[in-house]
């Protein structure tokens, strides 16, 4: 449970900063 707790906030931030990227660019 704790290993995919840390699995999906891994990923979210990955997508958090693949938005800001794409809003940067």
């Amino acid at each position: 449970m704790f290993k995919v707790d840390i699995l999906i906030s891994l990923i979210f931030m990955i997508l958090l900063i693949i938005c800001v990227l794409v809003g940067v660019a």
